[in-house]
């Protein structure tokens, strides 16, 4: 994890109930303001999540992966103005 990321909020999913994890992460989402971002933390790609987002919320949130698998990923989402 880089300097820049390593000061940003975070969720790590692994701790969480799985009927549980989307909606805290959604939640998150919706209270960032453009600019502002947050970490997700899980034991595998969140891919489905991101599909999910970008269908309900098109062109409102980034996704960067920072760390991808084997063992753990880590991904950094943001609220962007809308394309």
């Amino acid at each position: 994890m880089t300097e820049q990321t390593a000061d940003l909020p975070f969720i790590d999913v692994r701790t969480i109930q799985p009927r549980e994890r989307h909606p805290k992460i959604f939640a998150m989402a919706n209270a960032l303001t453009v600019g502002e971002s947050f970490v997700i933390i899980n034991d595998h790609d969140p891919r489905p999540l991101h599909y999910q987002l970008q269908a309900e919320y098109p062109g409102q949130f980034s996704w960067t992966y920072l760390e991808s698998g084997p063992d753990v990923w880590r991904v950094q989402l943001g609220r962007q103005l809308k394309a």
